[in-house]
């Protein structure tokens, strides 16, 4: 059956997570229980319109489903289609003038920059303490926060790839490019103190890993954003999502607001496009709008 063959070559063929296979099982199901219930049609690919998939998305809406839900739909019946023209030679793809919802980009959460700093200021103790993790798990909270790197950058960072002598550590970014991000005084000395008392405690562990478990092991993502999600609760921060992302996101926006310029965020950040850092240009402009009407003298008459 073309359905059956296709979920196989997602799996088989593609290497699809089986979540992601799920996921395109349950769409198209849901898919063919409307061309016959509604439609009263059989789910023949063959026989499938342009018409039948826009009635099908227009029901969709109407239960409610929201853009991400009803363009994960489109996705779903496009990869469908898209697969027997290439694979059983289907004539017509009826979905090559579907288009989707327009999606709203919501803007970045990020943490304010009071209340960052006040997380990073409290971990001035650190230089005396001798407690791994705290001293680790501090420096992963300012290093996301400081250089913008993604988390899995933060994971993969090799021991070699962070110079203190020149200020700047070497990450892996998308697609295996590399970017020379720049650290300060502060940074420097986190690094060297944890340098310090992970070499005490796993001379000969870590695999070439910057940042290692108690264990020797490297990091994982869960663990990271254990760590700072439990840092961001604990300071009860003004964030709507509270995620490694979130330190990516801060250390972009207080930049901007700051009066970098914005190819250098892009390069800081590893963006290939500008127009993917432009996002950050919204959340200023509303950070300008609030500063505005708090505190220009026309403004605060009563």
């Amino acid at each position: 059956m073309l359905y059956s063959a296709f979920f196989n070559y997602l799996s088989a063929e593609v290497n699809k997570s089986p979540a992601t296979v799920r996921a395109y099982r349950s769409d198209l199901a849901a898919f063919r229980h409307f061309l016959g219930a509604e439609l009263g049609k059989d789910d023949d690919p063959a026989g499938v319109t342009l018409a039948d998939m826009r009635l099908w998305i227009s029901y969709e809406a109407q239960r409610g489903l929201k853009g991400a839900s009803l363009a994960r739909r489109e996705s779903s019946l496009r990869a469908f289609f898209h697969f027997l023209q290439r694979r059983y030679g289907l004539g017509v793809d009826p979905t090559a003038n579907l288009r989707g919802p327009k999606l709203d980009k919501p803007l970045p959460a990020f943490v304010p920059r009071d209340e960052i700093t006040s997380i990073i200021d409290s971990y001035g103790g650190d230089e005396a303490s001798d407690d791994f993790e705290t001293v680790r798990n501090d420096l992963i909270v300012t290093m996301l926060y400081t250089t913008g790197m993604r988390a899995a950058e933060l994971v993969g960072l090799r021991d070699v790839a962070v110079n203190t002598d020149t200020g700047e550590l070497k990450v892996l970014g998308k697609r295996n490019k590399e970017r020379i991000i720049p650290f300060g005084e502060e940074l420097r000395q986190m690094i060297t103190h944890y340098r310090q008392l992970r070499d005490n405690l796993v001379p000969d562990g870590g695999f070439g890993a910057f940042f290692v478990r108690e264990s020797g092991d490297p990091l994982y993502y869960g663990l990271v954003y254990k760590i700072v999600r439990t840092t961001l609760d604990a300071a009860d921060v003004k964030a709507s999502r509270r995620s490694p992302h979130t330190l990516r996101h801060s250390f972009a926006t207080h930049l901007l607001e700051g009066g970098a310029n914005l190819r250098a965020i892009q390069q800081m950040l590893g963006h290939e496009s500008i127009s993917t850092t432009e996002i950050y240009l919204n959340i200023d402009n509303t950070h300008l709008r609030s500063e505005i009407l708090m505190h220009h003298p026309r403004n605060m008459k009563s």
